[in-house]
Protein backbone atom coordinates (compact mmCIF):
# COMPACT_ATOMS: atom_id res chain seq x y z
CA UNK A 1 0.00 0.00 0.00
CA UNK A 2 1.33 3.18 -0.78
CA UNK A 3 1.84 6.47 0.88
CA UNK A 4 -1.22 8.13 -1.12
CA UNK A 5 -3.19 5.12 -0.63
CA UNK A 6 -2.75 5.68 3.39
CA UNK A 7 -2.81 9.46 3.10
CA UNK A 8 -6.73 8.90 1.37
CA UNK A 9 -7.65 6.21 3.95
CA UNK A 10 -6.70 8.98 6.71
CA UNK A 11 -8.50 11.63 5.41
CA UNK A 12 -11.37 9.57 4.76
CA UNK A 13 -11.97 8.17 8.50
CA UNK A 14 -11.38 11.86 9.19
CA UNK A 15 -14.36 12.93 7.36
CA UNK A 16 -16.36 10.08 8.63
CA UNK A 17 -15.69 11.15 12.42
CA UNK A 18 -16.52 14.90 11.05
CA UNK A 19 -19.93 13.63 9.79
CA UNK A 20 -20.49 11.78 13.13
CA UNK A 21 -20.11 14.91 15.14
CA UNK A 22 -22.26 16.61 12.92
CA UNK A 23 -25.01 14.17 12.89
CA UNK A 24 -24.23 14.06 16.96
CA UNK A 25 -24.32 17.32 17.37
CA UNK A 26 -27.87 17.62 15.26
CA UNK A 27 -29.43 15.56 17.60
CA UNK A 28 -28.18 16.93 20.91
CA UNK A 29 -29.18 20.79 19.23
CA UNK A 30 -32.99 19.20 18.74
CA UNK A 31 -33.11 18.79 22.42
CA UNK A 32 -33.77 22.51 23.51
CA UNK A 33 -33.34 21.97 27.36
CA UNK A 34 -30.32 20.24 26.63
CA UNK A 35 -28.45 23.34 24.41
CA UNK A 36 -29.55 25.79 27.62
CA UNK A 37 -28.15 23.36 30.21
CA UNK A 38 -24.98 23.52 27.64
CA UNK A 39 -25.32 27.52 27.60
CA UNK A 40 -25.69 27.60 31.40
CA UNK A 41 -22.80 25.45 32.47
CA UNK A 42 -20.67 27.33 29.75
CA UNK A 43 -21.63 30.40 31.48
CA UNK A 44 -20.74 29.29 34.52
CA UNK A 45 -17.35 27.76 33.53
CA UNK A 46 -16.37 31.26 32.01
CA UNK A 47 -17.81 33.38 35.17
CA UNK A 48 -15.41 30.97 37.50
CA UNK A 49 -12.35 31.08 35.48
CA UNK A 50 -12.50 34.69 35.14
CA UNK A 51 -14.31 35.01 38.67
CA UNK A 52 -11.52 38.20 39.73
CA UNK A 53 -12.36 40.06 36.57
CA UNK A 54 -16.08 39.58 36.42
CA UNK A 55 -17.68 39.98 39.71
CA UNK A 56 -17.87 43.26 41.60
CA UNK A 57 -15.80 42.52 44.91
CA UNK A 58 -13.00 40.40 44.11
CA UNK A 59 -11.57 40.80 47.26
CA UNK A 60 -14.16 39.66 49.29
CA UNK A 61 -14.10 35.98 48.35
CA UNK A 62 -10.99 35.87 50.67
CA UNK A 63 -10.23 37.24 54.55
CA UNK A 64 -12.45 40.33 54.44
CA UNK A 65 -14.59 42.06 56.69
CA UNK A 66 -16.83 45.24 56.72
CA UNK A 67 -19.22 45.21 59.46
CA UNK A 68 -20.54 48.69 57.90
CA UNK A 69 -22.09 46.71 55.27
CA UNK A 70 -23.03 43.46 56.39
CA UNK A 71 -26.50 41.82 56.52
CA UNK A 72 -28.01 44.04 53.31
CA UNK A 73 -30.43 42.86 51.65
CA UNK A 74 -30.12 41.64 47.74
CA UNK A 75 -29.83 45.52 46.37
CA UNK A 76 -28.01 47.35 42.99
CA UNK A 77 -24.96 47.55 44.76
CA UNK A 78 -24.95 43.59 46.38
CA UNK A 79 -27.30 41.89 43.78
CA UNK A 80 -27.13 38.85 46.31
CA UNK A 81 -27.05 40.73 49.40
CA UNK A 82 -23.93 41.04 52.04
CA UNK A 83 -23.56 38.42 54.88
CA UNK A 84 -22.63 38.34 58.42
CA UNK A 85 -18.85 40.16 57.42
CA UNK A 86 -19.84 42.13 55.05
CA UNK A 87 -18.98 40.30 52.13
CA UNK A 88 -21.12 40.17 49.00
CA UNK A 89 -22.62 36.97 48.43
CA UNK A 90 -22.35 36.88 44.55
CA UNK A 91 -19.12 37.35 44.58
CA UNK A 92 -18.10 34.28 46.95
CA UNK A 93 -20.81 32.35 45.11
CA UNK A 94 -18.98 33.04 41.38
CA UNK A 95 -15.51 31.84 43.37
CA UNK A 96 -17.54 29.09 44.72
CA UNK A 97 -18.84 27.43 41.38
CA UNK A 98 -14.67 27.67 40.76
CA UNK A 99 -13.83 24.78 43.77
CA UNK A 100 -17.05 22.93 42.76
CA UNK A 101 -15.89 22.77 38.67
CA UNK A 102 -12.67 21.45 40.15
CA UNK A 103 -14.00 19.34 42.17
CA UNK A 104 -16.09 18.05 39.59
CA UNK A 105 -13.12 17.62 36.95
CA UNK A 106 -10.51 16.02 39.27
CA UNK A 107 -13.15 13.15 40.28
CA UNK A 108 -14.26 12.45 37.10
CA UNK A 109 -10.77 12.83 35.67
CA UNK A 110 -9.54 10.27 37.96
CA UNK A 111 -12.32 8.21 38.13
CA UNK A 112 -13.90 7.21 35.08
CA UNK A 113 -10.64 6.21 33.48
CA UNK A 114 -9.66 4.15 36.05
CA UNK A 115 -13.00 2.52 36.52
CA UNK A 116 -13.19 2.04 32.49
CA UNK A 117 -9.49 0.67 32.46
CA UNK A 118 -10.30 -1.90 35.69
CA UNK A 119 -13.95 -2.76 34.28
CA UNK A 120 -12.25 -3.52 30.50
CA UNK A 121 -9.44 -5.68 32.11
CA UNK A 122 -12.03 -7.64 34.21
CA UNK A 123 -14.52 -8.07 31.86
CA UNK A 124 -12.36 -9.26 29.08
CA UNK A 125 -10.55 -11.79 31.60
CA UNK A 126 -13.91 -12.80 32.69
CA UNK A 127 -13.37 -16.16 35.14
CA UNK A 128 -9.61 -15.28 35.86
CA UNK A 129 -7.81 -14.26 38.93
CA UNK A 130 -7.53 -10.33 37.55
CA UNK A 131 -11.43 -10.51 37.14
CA UNK A 132 -12.14 -11.81 40.61
CA UNK A 133 -10.06 -9.39 42.15
CA UNK A 134 -11.33 -6.24 40.36
CA UNK A 135 -14.89 -7.90 41.16
CA UNK A 136 -13.92 -8.17 44.82
CA UNK A 137 -12.34 -4.71 45.65
CA UNK A 138 -15.53 -3.00 43.30
CA UNK A 139 -18.12 -4.98 45.68
CA UNK A 140 -16.16 -3.88 49.39
CA UNK A 141 -16.77 -0.34 48.11
CA UNK A 142 -20.27 -0.47 46.80
CA UNK A 143 -21.24 -2.36 50.33
CA UNK A 144 -20.53 0.99 51.94
CA UNK A 145 -23.27 4.00 51.28
CA UNK A 146 -21.01 6.33 49.01
CA UNK A 147 -21.68 9.62 51.23
CA UNK A 148 -21.48 7.56 54.60
CA UNK A 149 -17.64 6.11 52.96
CA UNK A 150 -16.96 9.59 51.82
CA UNK A 151 -17.71 11.23 55.70
CA UNK A 152 -15.55 8.36 57.04
CA UNK A 153 -12.50 9.19 55.01
CA UNK A 154 -12.95 12.85 55.69
CA UNK A 155 -13.27 12.24 59.01
CA UNK A 156 -10.28 10.62 59.47
CA UNK A 157 -7.94 13.16 57.48
CA UNK A 158 -7.49 16.44 58.06
CA UNK A 159 -10.78 18.41 56.42
CA UNK A 160 -9.77 20.17 53.81
CA UNK A 161 -10.21 20.29 49.89
CA UNK A 162 -7.60 17.81 48.71
CA UNK A 163 -8.97 14.95 51.12
CA UNK A 164 -13.05 15.88 50.12
CA UNK A 165 -11.81 15.10 46.50
CA UNK A 166 -9.62 11.89 47.94
CA UNK A 167 -13.08 11.12 49.06
CA UNK A 168 -14.92 11.17 46.89
CA UNK A 169 -13.26 9.61 44.45
CA UNK A 170 -12.77 6.47 46.36
CA UNK A 171 -15.95 5.78 46.71
CA UNK A 172 -16.78 6.57 42.94
CA UNK A 173 -14.78 3.94 40.78
CA UNK A 174 -16.35 0.91 41.38
CA UNK A 175 -19.86 2.43 39.19
CA UNK A 176 -17.79 2.66 36.41
CA UNK A 177 -15.95 -0.29 36.75
CA UNK A 178 -18.94 -2.46 37.14
CA UNK A 179 -20.58 -0.77 34.38
CA UNK A 180 -18.02 -1.63 31.74
CA UNK A 181 -17.27 -4.93 33.59
CA UNK A 182 -21.06 -5.90 32.03
CA UNK A 183 -20.25 -4.05 28.89
CA UNK A 184 -17.70 -5.48 28.21
CA UNK A 185 -18.54 -9.32 29.72
CA UNK A 186 -21.15 -8.84 26.55
CA UNK A 187 -18.95 -7.44 23.74
CA UNK A 188 -15.97 -9.75 24.41
CA UNK A 189 -17.43 -12.56 22.33
CA UNK A 190 -18.63 -10.26 19.24
CA UNK A 191 -16.95 -11.14 15.29
CA UNK A 192 -15.36 -8.65 15.67
CA UNK A 193 -13.49 -9.23 18.41
CA UNK A 194 -12.86 -12.97 17.50
CA UNK A 195 -11.43 -11.65 14.03
CA UNK A 196 -9.31 -9.09 15.90
CA UNK A 197 -7.75 -11.43 17.89
CA UNK A 198 -7.46 -14.11 14.46
CA UNK A 199 -5.78 -10.59 13.09
CA UNK A 200 -2.93 -11.10 15.54
CA UNK A 201 -4.26 -7.63 17.05
CA UNK A 202 -2.64 -6.90 20.45
CA UNK A 203 -4.83 -7.05 23.66
CA UNK A 204 -4.46 -3.16 24.11
CA UNK A 205 -5.92 -2.47 21.08
CA UNK A 206 -8.90 -5.04 21.10
CA UNK A 207 -9.57 -3.11 24.43
CA UNK A 208 -9.63 0.36 23.43
CA UNK A 209 -9.73 0.42 19.45
CA UNK A 210 -12.51 -2.17 19.13
CA UNK A 211 -13.90 -2.65 22.76
CA UNK A 212 -14.11 0.88 24.17
CA UNK A 213 -15.33 3.01 21.60
CA UNK A 214 -18.70 0.87 21.47
CA UNK A 215 -18.85 1.68 25.05
CA UNK A 216 -18.42 5.69 24.77
CA UNK A 217 -21.59 6.57 24.68
CA UNK A 218 -22.66 5.24 27.77
CA UNK A 219 -19.58 6.43 30.01
CA UNK A 220 -20.31 9.60 28.63
CA UNK A 221 -23.64 10.07 29.62
CA UNK A 222 -22.97 9.00 33.30
CA UNK A 223 -20.28 10.68 33.32
CA UNK A 224 -22.31 14.00 33.09
CA UNK A 225 -25.10 12.72 34.75
CA UNK A 226 -22.45 11.94 37.86
CA UNK A 227 -21.28 15.61 37.96
CA UNK A 228 -24.22 16.65 39.39
CA UNK A 229 -23.81 14.19 41.97
CA UNK A 230 -20.20 14.95 42.56
CA UNK A 231 -21.40 18.84 42.74
CA UNK A 232 -23.76 17.43 45.71
CA UNK A 233 -21.89 15.08 47.39
CA UNK A 234 -18.66 17.93 47.79
CA UNK A 235 -21.58 20.45 48.95
CA UNK A 236 -22.57 18.21 51.83
CA UNK A 237 -18.87 17.47 52.86
CA UNK A 238 -17.96 20.56 53.00
CA UNK A 239 -21.33 21.24 55.10
CA UNK A 240 -20.82 19.57 57.90
CA UNK A 241 -17.14 20.77 57.89
CA UNK A 242 -15.64 18.10 57.07
CA UNK A 243 -14.28 19.94 53.83
CA UNK A 244 -13.27 23.26 52.47
CA UNK A 245 -12.73 25.50 55.67
CA UNK A 246 -13.46 29.43 56.14
CA UNK A 247 -13.14 31.36 54.40
CA UNK A 248 -12.53 29.69 51.55
CA UNK A 249 -15.94 30.62 49.05
CA UNK A 250 -16.87 26.95 48.72
CA UNK A 251 -20.76 26.03 48.29
CA UNK A 252 -21.21 24.00 50.65
CA UNK A 253 -19.09 25.62 52.89
CA UNK A 254 -21.05 29.25 52.81
CA UNK A 255 -24.55 27.36 53.49
CA UNK A 256 -23.23 25.75 56.71
CA UNK A 257 -21.99 29.23 57.48
CA UNK A 258 -25.14 31.13 56.66
CA UNK A 259 -27.86 28.69 57.68
CA UNK A 260 -27.70 29.36 61.19
CA UNK A 261 -28.92 33.53 60.10
CA UNK A 262 -32.24 31.62 58.49
CA UNK A 263 -35.21 32.83 58.35
CA UNK A 264 -33.84 36.75 59.13
CA UNK A 265 -30.97 36.78 56.58
CA UNK A 266 -32.71 34.61 54.17
CA UNK A 267 -30.80 36.05 50.78
CA UNK A 268 -27.44 35.02 52.36
CA UNK A 269 -28.39 31.04 52.10
CA UNK A 270 -30.23 31.88 48.86
CA UNK A 271 -26.99 32.51 47.01
CA UNK A 272 -25.18 29.38 47.17
CA UNK A 273 -28.46 27.35 47.29
CA UNK A 274 -28.84 28.30 43.65
CA UNK A 275 -25.33 28.21 43.30
CA UNK A 276 -25.80 23.97 43.41
CA UNK A 277 -29.25 24.22 41.69
CA UNK A 278 -27.75 25.71 38.55
CA UNK A 279 -25.01 23.41 38.53
CA UNK A 280 -26.83 20.30 39.00
CA UNK A 281 -29.98 21.59 36.58
CA UNK A 282 -27.07 22.15 33.50
CA UNK A 283 -25.36 18.92 34.45
CA UNK A 284 -28.37 16.92 34.76
CA UNK A 285 -30.03 18.49 31.46
CA UNK A 286 -26.56 18.08 29.44
CA UNK A 287 -27.20 14.57 29.91
CA UNK A 288 -30.61 14.07 29.07
CA UNK A 289 -29.38 15.75 25.98
CA UNK A 290 -26.01 12.92 25.80
CA UNK A 291 -29.18 10.23 26.26
CA UNK A 292 -30.96 11.13 23.49
CA UNK A 293 -27.70 11.52 21.23
CA UNK A 294 -26.65 8.27 21.78
CA UNK A 295 -29.67 6.46 22.10
CA UNK A 296 -30.52 7.40 18.34
CA UNK A 297 -27.13 5.70 17.80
Amino acid sequence: MTSRDLSTIARKEREVRLENLKRAWFRFSRNRLAVAGLIILTTVVVMALSAEYVTPYPSHAGLYINFEERYQPPNPKHVLGTDMYGRDVFTRVVFGFRYALMMVGVVLGIVVPAGTVLGLLAGYYKGTLIDHAINGASEVFVAVPPLVLALAICSILEPNVFNALLAITLMWWPWYARMVYSMTSSLRNEPYVWAAKALGMRTVDILFRELLPNMLGPILTKATLDASWVVIIGASISFVGLGAQPPTPDLGTMLSEYCRYLPAYWWMTLGPLLGIIVLVLSFNLIGDGLRDVFAGE
